[in-house]
């Protein structure tokens, strides 16, 4: 039917009880909303973005980079020496991450996709996933870039108080006390001879 009128399209969509064309229709577009799908592609949709295509082949590098390093270490390994792998996949994790931070970044100021929003889910699982087998499995960390930053702003309030409280003491006007002397009625001697005098 070529005809493109309303009825035509509610008669052939919703002529069975369940409506189950345009119910498949509404969960479909509501999961590819909810998954930001539309964060993983071009703008015209033909295909991957760059980066999303970049992450996904370095997270590939990074998940065989685990698997050929704990191959190497055989059969009885145990549950927390997984060094080789630490160090071997180091490098590889670290540009991964450093991706996915610039695409989160990226996509917060609306990037490639013209969508701004979350990243598409399959980016956002690839990392979860990454990060799940690096920290929880592994025990690797990464060392912590901004260690000398917060160690200088920790000491710098630290030592706020002391330069606080001795600037006051060294700038303030020390008042001598100065102490007044009570005015009293001359000793009680006089009053003595002046009433032997009279007796």
């Amino acid at each position: 039917n070529s005809s493109e009128s309303h009825n035509c399209a509610k008669s052939i969509l919703t002529s069975d009880r369940l409506q189950i064309v345009v119910t498949l229709s509404e969960f479909f577009n509501e999961t590819w909303e909810e998954a930001n799908c539309a964060n993983c592609l071009k703008n015209n949709s033909e295909g991957l973005s760059n980066y999303t295509e970049e992450f996904l082949d370095l997270f590939n590098k990074s998940l065989t980079c685990f698997e050929h390093n704990l191959q190497g270490q055989g059969i009885d390994l145990s549950p927390n020496n997984y060094t080789e792998v630490c160090k071997n996949c180091n490098d590889t994790y670290t540009k991964l991450n450093d991706l996915y931070n610039h695409l989160q970044r990226m996509n917060r100021q609306g990037g490639e996709s013209a969508h701004s929003a979350h990243l598409c889910i399959d980016v956002e699982d690839a990392m979860n996933i990454t990060r799940k087998l690096w920290s929880r499995t592994f025990n690797c960390s990464l060392p912590c870039s901004d260690t000398v930053p917060v160690i200088a702003v920790s000491s710098f309030i630290l030592f706020l108080p002391i330069v606080f409280y001795l600037s006051s003491f060294l700038h303030s006007k020390q008042k001598k006390r100065i102490l007044i002397l009570p005015k009293r009625i001359q000793s009680n001697a006089n009053l003595v001879n002046i009433q032997e005098k009279y007796s």
